[in-house]
């Protein structure tokens, strides 16, 4: 058993001084082939110098603003009269609140709406996703997009290309955070090959994330506003109806015989009566309600707008050069690498 352990260790101290010559022999043969390293590492500096030269560059837009959610707790007039209707009418803070509106800026539906927009490019008119294609593509893009207006019109290869952009637009181009958690300040960057693409898309990025966060936040009130508005309209002709009514019923018996006569004019003005105090109490929670849909209502402001010259993004000639040189310098190593140590095991008698 102990001779066993010995055995072992002397094998494993016996490796390392078998290891050191094979180490400077390599070293030694290497720096016999710098004719090779020199060759190649010329090659992969002087690859690496065009790489960068024809390298077209990437705009990379940011933009900042400030989101104000508006909203607040149900005021009590609106709130009875809307539960009526099966309504709420106080913002929900909870379901929209902070980071969803990040999410709304990289969904699907917001990115293919800004992909489909249309812009002027060149003194001609293309859609933003049009564009794109045109500037991507070696050849004439397969498939345009300009005067679909529906979605309804769109072929199976339009789909196809379309999710294709909106999925490389979301996985390499459009960044967008919340850089500090304690404050209601957003940043959004974008990424493109065309300076004028980086800006139009950001600033459409954020209109139409605005416009859908609006609605979103806004949907409830609006409902309950819309339906107080009809039920106000409704009280009021009914009102209106039941003044003509009496009008007529009086101008019909100036000079009743019996009492009986008096009755119509008597109902309508219990109708009167009655139309009046719920015209007046719907016509204040009407008031109500306008004012809670306008404080629904968020606000983002624009605090840096994406402005003209976009961040240029370009890999240097030099650091090119130096990186392709490098790679070559490292490959070279392991390939003479390997084949000395092929040659060396072909070299050494199996035990």
């Amino acid at each position: 058993m102990d001779f066993n352990r010995n055995q072992q260790q002397n094998e494993r101290d016996n490796s390392i001084p078998t290891l050191m010559p094979f180490i400077k022999d390599f070293i030694v043969f290497a720096l016999k082939k710098w004719w090779i390293f020199f060759i190649l590492c010329f090659l992969g500096g002087l690859s690496g110098f065009f790489y960068a030269k024809n390298q077209n560059p990437v705009f990379k837009s940011r933009l900042t603003f400030a989101l104000d959610e508006g909203g607040s707790k149900g005021i009590g007039g609106l709130a009875s009269l809307a539960s009526q209707f099966g309504l709420s009418s106080s913002g929900s803070n909870d379901v929209f609140a902070g980071d969803n509106i990040l999410q709304i800026l990289k969904s699907r539906t917001i990115i293919e709406r800004v992909l489909l927009s249309v812009d002027t490019f060149n003194n001609k008119t293309y859609t933003l996703i049009d564009y794109y294609l045109f500037k991507t593509s070696k050849n004439a893009p397969s498939v345009y997009f300009a005067g679909l207006h529906s979605r309804k019109n769109f072929t199976s290869k339009h789909d196809s290309t379309l999710k294709k952009v909106y999925q490389f637009f979301l996985a390499d181009c459009i960044t967008a955070e919340r850089p500090d958690r304690k404050l209601n300040i957003f940043e959004v960057n974008v990424k493109t090959s065309d300076e004028k693409l980086t800006k139009v898309f950001t600033s459409r990025l954020v209109d139409e994330a605005n416009r859908f966060y609006t609605e979103l936040r806004t949907k409830k009130t609006k409902e309950t506003l819309t339906i107080l508005e009809n039920r106000v309209s409704s009280m009021k002709g009914n009102l209106s109806a039941s003044i003509s009514e009496k009008a007529s019923v009086q101008d019909v018996n100036l000079n009743p015989a019996f009492a009986s006569a008096l009755v119509p004019a008597a109902k309508q003005q219990v109708n009167i009566q009655v139309y009046s105090v719920a015209y007046s109490e719907m016509f204040k929670n009407l008031e109500i309600a306008r004012f809670q849909y306008l404080n629904d209502i968020p606000l983002l402001q624009i605090i840096d707008d994406a402005v003209y010259p976009m961040e240029k993004i370009k890999l240097g000639k030099l650091k090119a050069a130096i990186i392709g040189s490098a790679i070559c310098f490292f490959l070279v190593v392991f390939v003479l690498w390997v084949f000395r140590v092929i040659k060396y095991m072909k070299r050494t008698p199996a035990i």
